[in-house]
């Protein structure tokens, strides 16, 4: 048994799957939208500037509450483009499809049964890894 060639495959697969396909579409949408890839960049250099003043000795706190506040209106108008909107969704669709794929993978390794496992089952993250077996 190929473990690797195995995985390739599912690979393929998970490639062939909706939440991909549609991940994968938003994706390409937003790299379209010129729109959200300015304000992207407007984004990155406001960031750029607030660490460059912060790393300072002598930082000039109204500059850096200026960069934060310019920060956080850029980022509600990203957030608001319609075409991030369908990227996070489908970002979070196929985030949680990779975290049960894994989390199923992991249970196997700790023994369980691969055909019946369910990584979901009685999760109650507490955000504290010590208090569980593992997310996945």
């Amino acid at each position: 048994m190929d473990l690797i060639k195995m995985a390739r495959e599912l690979g393929a697969a998970i490639q062939q799957d909706e939440r991909y396909i549609r991940f994968m579409t938003a994706h390409d949408e937003n790299e379209r939208d010129n729109e959200l890839n300015e304000l992207i960049g407007k984004i990155q250099l406001i960031h750029m500037s607030y660490q460059h003043e912060a790393a300072k000795e002598d930082a000039d706190e109204k500059k850096l509450k200026d960069y934060d506040t310019q920060f956080n209106t850029l980022y509600n108008e990203v957030m608001c483009n319609p075409h991030m909107r369908v990227y996070e969704k489908a970002r979070q669709e196929i985030d949680d499809l990779m975290k049960e794929i894994t989390g199923i993978l992991t249970l196997c390794v700790r023994g369980e049964d691969p055909m019946t496992c369910d990584p979901n089952a009685g999760a109650s993250c507490t955000g504290d890894c010590g208090s569980c077996g593992g997310c996945g």
